[in-house]
């Protein structure tokens, strides 16, 4: 019977380490490139953190792979996918809130990663991912407080008591007087919103920076998309009297030199659509009213087409590596 490190690696393992070889190397370039350009020096530590973790992450993934014989994935270059000595192209403020969003997604794969992984090693791993991004992230957190950065969602009144929901009007929302939202909704609308504003302010900041016509109208589609739905969010807050959270198009400079390589900027394009529908199906699972499911839906189906037309391009000009995959076994019969 195979023990500990000796067992293969399940689809699950290999298919997570896979995708976290391609982030890490793809994040270690724009942690890179905020290094030459930061002033701050509050964020500059925490930010030279987070990119030792990146560069940790990617010694300990290489050896797994070695130790698999499987090969390692090619992903992103300091020497091909970033040019260090460009002019800045985002503020210390979009940095460190770009540490804070990135350092909550990365703790939401991981957590499922870890949760999956059988072998010690895959495990470990991951439990130590989640170990550094906990004490990271709760840096951030400080900071963006101690600076007056740190968006908070809205507040909710303290009921009288307990209470059950007496009426099926709880579930409708297309005609008549509406329900006033409740904490899973606002949550989700909230960070949603979040994302989409945060989403705006970067690919205005690629868009200025690509150097493909293809790739540059692209971006700018993207960007028209996020601010669309920052506007549907924000309404559905704004109908239940509750504030909109701030944005960050100002935190983006007028530079227009090579900085990014245009196969990372789609990259990154791609994976946050492809983390925003599946925040969407989430937010929609958890809002009963029915007019928010049905936008949530037709939003989702916005951007589904649009990762559509990103993956074309990708493939088109060779950029899309291909993940882990079963064995055709119908093509090996042929052969």
């Amino acid at each position: 019977m195979e023990i500990g490190n000796q067992v293969r690696l399940t689809s699950v393992e290999i298919t997570s380490l896979w995708a976290s070889y391609i982030n890490d190397s793809a994040i270690s370039c724009k942690f890179k490139f905020f290094l030459t350009n930061i002033e701050d020096e509050e964020i500059k530590p925490i930010l030279q953190r987070a990119f030792d973790i990146s560069q940790g992450n990617l010694n300990t993934l290489t050896e797994i792979f070695k130790k698999e014989k499987y090969p390692i994935p090619y992903g992103f270059k300091l020497n091909e996918d970033v040019v260090i000595s460009a002019p800045r192209l985002y503020s210390d403020i979009y940095v460190l809130d770009y540490l804070h969003q990135s350092a909550q997604i990365a703790l939401q794969g991981y957590s499922i990663n870890l949760s999956l992984s059988v072998r010690g090693d895959v495990y470990s791993h991951y439990n130590e991912c989640i170990s550094q991004l906990t004490t990271l992230l709760r840096e951030v957190k400080e900071l963006l407080l101690s600076k007056g950065l740190y968006i908070r969602s809205p507040y909710l009144p303290i009921p009288d008591d307990i209470d059950f929901v007496k009426r099926k009007s709880f579930l409708k929302g297309f005609f008549g007087e509406k329900r006033p939202l409740i904490g899973t909704e606002i949550t989700n609308l909230f960070a949603n919103f979040q994302r989409n504003a945060f989403g705006v302010a970067t690919l205005m900041g690629f868009s200025q920076v690509a150097q493909a016509k293809e790739v540059t109208e692209y971006l700018l589609k993207g960007k028209e998309i996020a601010k669309k739905h920052c506007e549907v969010l924000g309404s559905i807050l704004s109908e239940s009297d509750l504030p909109i959270p701030m944005t960050w198009d100002t935190e983006v400079t007028d530079s227009t030199a090579s900085t990014f390589s245009d196969k990372l900027m789609m990259f990154y394009t791609t994976s946050l659509i492809a983390l925003s529908i599946g925040f969407y199906g989430t937010s929609m699972a958890l809002s009963p009213r029915k007019d928010i499911g049905l936008h949530y839906l037709r939003l989702s189906a916005e951007i589904a087409k649009y990762a559509e037309d990103g993956a074309k391009i990708m493939i088109k000009n060779g950029w899309l590596e291909q993940p882990p995959m079963a064995a055709d076994r119908d093509e090996l019969a042929k052969k």
